[in-house]
């Protein structure tokens, strides 16, 4: 989840989209971790109507069924009405394992603070079983 939403009506099926070209993201809550923590700052930069999204991006997202909730989330695949994102966090269930397909407003470009720079890739969901 995300503090400090600047946002105005807009993009598909009345999601808001964000007002500017660039917004500073506040994490909150535990979902992406490893990869964003809560605290982190995160640069998004707002989706052009045809800006292509793949899978493994990191974006900012709502769901049309809650579109107060603004979302940091890790694209899985396209799907009908949007994108299917998850957490990194496999633990916390906020993100289309509860919501459905996600409508992705803004691309996050980088962490500001506190350790500035590009995000890592998704985790291996298999290195922790895997052992030394």
């Amino acid at each position: 989840m995300i503090a400090g939403d600047t946002s105005e009506e807009g993009p598909p099926e009345g999601v808001p989209a964000l007002l500017t070209p660039w917004v500073m993201a506040r994490v909150t809550g535990p979902s992406m971790s490893p990869t964003v923590r809560h605290g982190d700052r995160l640069l998004v930069r707002r989706l052009d109507p045809d800006g292509r999204i793949g899978a493994g991006d990191v974006v900012l997202a709502r769901f049309p069924g809650r579109p107060e909730l603004l979302v940091v989330k890790r694209v899985r695949r396209a799907v009908p009405g949007g994108h299917w994102v998850e957490g990194d966090n496999p633990l916390v269930t906020d993100d289309s394992r509860a919501f459905g397909a996600a409508v992705v407003v803004g691309r996050v470009v980088g962490r500001l603070w506190p350790r500035p720079g590009r995000l890592a890739p998704a985790p291996d969901p298999g290195a922790s079983a895997a052992g030394p």
